[in-house]
């Protein structure tokens, strides 16, 4: 995915293929909840004998909207952008065959669990 705030508002960008189930819902229907989550680990109780997991994550609620083929390429480029450091080279000829989604999120919430006992 990919992230950009737009006069206050965030989105989150992402892509699919240009056919199937997941695009013939959200076009019947574009209200949509994400979630997300990282920093897993273990955490282990051992005088207890029970364990949990650590972890952030974050949940909430929006819109899903089609990235017009106009800018596509600046939607790609925002997803790549979570992934490398630097502006990263792609094919542009495979944004002709790609789906690019917005989500315009309404609300959210987070939730962390540290490594403390």
């Amino acid at each position: 995915f990919g992230t950009a705030v737009e006069d206050g508002q965030l989105y989150l960008y992402f892509h699919c293929a240009g056919e199937g189930k997941k695009l013939e819902l959200i076009r019947r229907d574009n209200r949509a909840t994400f979630e997300m989550d990282c920093g897993h680990n273990f955490i282990l109780y051992e005088e207890r004998m029970s364990c949990t997991m650590g972890y952030a994550s974050v949940i909430g609620h929006g819109v899903i909207e089609f990235v017009p083929e106009a800018d596509k390429l600046e939607a790609l480029k925002r997803l790549m952008g979570q992934y490398h450091a630097e502006d990263f080279q792609f094919n542009t000829k495979m944004a002709g065959v790609t789906t690019v989604l917005r989500l315009k999120v309404l609300d959210m919430t987070g939730k962390r669990r540290n490594n403390v006992r």
